[in-house]
């Protein structure tokens, strides 16, 4: 029989098998072993369509963005080059065009 992991929310020792899972009884969080090595200390940001970016993508906004404290509007289409992920709400750091530096939420774009 094989150890099972801790619980990466609350470190319960109490984790179980239930097909490709793994269950907290103590805490209710489920993952899965495959992405059990892939959550650690990495940023993980995914577009609207659920593809994974990284730093250095070229992005296209799939929405009117209003700019807050503006009267400007980022259009729909916009391509982005060369983004920067970050932490936090908004986790795209990019420079726009005619625009300037801008940060902008990975679900008003897709990977171009």
């Amino acid at each position: 029989m094989t150890k099972l992991p801790n619980c990466p929310k609350c470190n319960s020792e109490y984790t179980y098998e239930d097909g490709n899972l793994i269950i907290c009884p103590e805490c209710a969080y489920e993952w899965s072993l495959d992405t059990a090595e892939e959550d650690s200390d990495e940023l993980v940001v995914k577009d609207a369509h659920g593809n994974t970016l990284v730093d250095g993508d070229m992005i296209v906004v799939i929405k009117d963005l209003k700019i807050k404290g503006s009267s400007s509007v980022v259009k729909q289409g916009t391509k982005v080059k060369n983004i920067r992920l970050v932490e936090g709400d908004h986790n795209i750091d990019c420079r726009i065009d005619g625009i300037g530096a801008m940060k902008l939420k990975s679900e008003f774009v897709k990977k171009g």
